[in-house]
């Protein structure tokens, strides 16, 4: 398989002032998929750090007081600890927008105050377009003495409050409940690619231009609280781990261009895009998602191009049923993005687009954060960014694109037909979320390996879920989790404000006008 097919070129990239490499080889890639999985390998592996050590992380947000286990650490204990113990501890958390407006702020800061306390270092980074945001969940784990144990962890699940389906709860539209259900995906990644990622971070950290920006009173109340601005030097990055599995691993970013410039992106880079363009482009039999979001017409038009190209592919997307937020100003503004790219979709192939959301067995809505892509069993990634204008073009994020060098020889042997093959880790990542949302046990999924069939199985368990709740819940509840998903219209009056709100404030666009106008990422 030429991974030229797949993976971005350095000129695809097209940002020369980053160091990173185009993809790493000999690359072992695990998903840890709900966050009390991930929490769970993630204290097991901080508290084993010891003096030298590196622990090197960003996030959008971190609450000190998030418990790792139902017994603990917390996050702020955790790396409060590691740096006591001499481990070198470095952050980057976005300095969001004020508590009132349910972002994180204080959160954030008291992380930082935390960990500084202890020896470490947090900084609030505002280095961000515009009303935008740094959306990164990275965690970046060194052992200088011993490569071979590095490890990082990178995908969609932040450092706080809800992220395990736990009783620290953020608040949330009243549909989720008190204790919202959280389905989200994050990678644990040893081999090169932790070196990539090291370096990832430490651009970032190293960047010289200002930590606060776009928030006067804000940089007035950091000077007058005594906050770290200045982000002191860190450890000379030690060399690559030693392959260790069959993974390529190619890393998708998004920076905006902005003033003043990254130093290791002046002109941005949609790598994001560009890497999910390409691998979309190749789609033949299915495209499997799992997104927060599935907003922007942009984003949908790619997905209704493959479906018209190709008249034997199916789109099979997991969304949450109800937006995070609800009420009179916020609602309108998170429905309009859906139903638009839902519908667009639906006009290209509207017997060929499959989208559901889950619910648990009580039947609470699950809120579904994850961000998860498979194409035809071949390449997949799992990262932070959503399928929207603002993950694409505006925040920061960043992404994993894997291809494994292992074939899956189960039939369909080459599902797309494209010589490619099917490739153990992109299968079995899909084949893992299935079984779960089809409350299947490991081994029972032979009538989920081809996609025709997998289609038919998923409708057939989501459509008897959405029928037994019609009729009464008369009866046994059938199995599975997932049920169709709806999408309606909002009327006229609703729309002469929501579709503006959705569109500047919501999911913005931070493209350069040239590419506006031109279409392309």
């Amino acid at each position: 398989m030429p991974v030229q097919d797949w993976f971005l070129s350095e000129a695809e990239r097209d940002n020369p002032d980053s160091a990173l490499p185009v993809w790493t080889e000999g690359n072992l890639a695990e998903p840890l998929i709900h966050g009390a999985t991930y929490f769970d390998r993630l204290a097991t592996e901080v508290e084993a750090l010891e003096e030298g050590d590196h622990v090197f992380f960003t996030d959008w947000r971190g609450d000190p007081d998030e418990r790792l286990r139902d017994d603990g650490p917390t996050i702020g204990g955790l790396l409060s600890a590691a740096a006591r113990r001499g481990v070198v501890v470095k952050g980057l958390i976005w300095r969001s927008h004020l508590d009132r407006f349910t972002y994180s702020e204080e959160e954030n800061r008291h992380l930082g105050e935390a960990v500084e306390a202890a020896g470490g270092e947090v900084l609030l980074d505002q280095r961000v377009r515009r009303g935008g945001s740094h959306h990164q969940k990275l965690v970046v784990l060194r052992h200088p003495a011993e490569p071979e144990r590095d490890v990082a962890f990178a995908g969609g699940i932040d450092l706080c409050h809800s992220r395990r389906g736990d009783p620290q709860a953020v608040r949330m539209a009243r549909a989720y409940g008190d204790r919202p259900p959280w389905h989200d995906v994050q990678l644990a990644l040893r081999g090169p690619v932790v070196g990539a990622l090291d370096l990832t971070f430490r651009e970032r950290w190293t960047d010289p231009a200002p930590l606060d920006q776009h928030g006067p009173i804000s940089t007035v109340r950091d000077k007058l609280d005594g906050a770290d601005l200045h982000a002191d030097r860190l450890p000379p990055q030690p060399p690559d781990p030693p392959p260790c599995g069959p993974h390529r691993i190619q890393l998708l970013r998004t920076y905006p261009a902005m003033r003043p410039a990254y130093r290791f992106a002046r002109s941005g880079e949609q790598s994001v895009a560009r890497g999910y363009t390409k691998a979309i482009k190749r789609a033949r039999r299915l495209v499997y998602l799992e997104d927060q979001y599935l907003w922007s017409r942009e984003v949908a038009k790619l997905f209704a191009d493959a479906l018209r190209d190709n008249p034997d592919l199916h789109l099979v997307a997991v969304v949450p049923r109800h937006p995070d937020v609800d009420g009179r100003l916020a609602l309108p503004p998170n429905q309009v993005g859906r139903e638009q790219a839902i519908a667009l979709c639906r006009e290209a192939a509207a017997d060929r687009v499959h989208v559901y959301d889950v619910e648990n067995h009580a039947g609470i809505p699950v809120y579904v954060h994850a961000k998860v892509c498979v194409v035809d069993d071949v390449w997949c990634s799992v990262g932070s960014d959503n399928f929207n204008r603002r993950s694409w073009t505006h925040d920061s994020e960043l992404s994993c694109a894997i291809l494994d060098d292992t074939h899956d020889e189960r039939a369909p042997r080459d599902p797309a037909g494209l010589g490619d093959g099917a490739r153990r880790f992109a299968r079995e990542l899909r084949l893992a979320l299935l079984r779960e949302h089809l409350d299947r046990t490991s081994g029972d999924d032979a009538d989920l390996l081809d996609p025709d069939s997998a289609v038919d199985a998923i409708d057939a368990a989501a459509n008897a879920l959405r029928d037994w709740h019609a009729g009464g819940r008369r009866g046994p509840r059938p199995p599975g989790r997932l049920v169709p998903h709806e999408t309606s219209r909002l009327p006229w009056h609703q729309r002469l404000w929501a579709v503006p709100a959705y569109r500047l404030v919501y999911d913005p666009d931070g493209r350069a006008w040239r590419d506006r106008r031109a279409g392309t990422w």
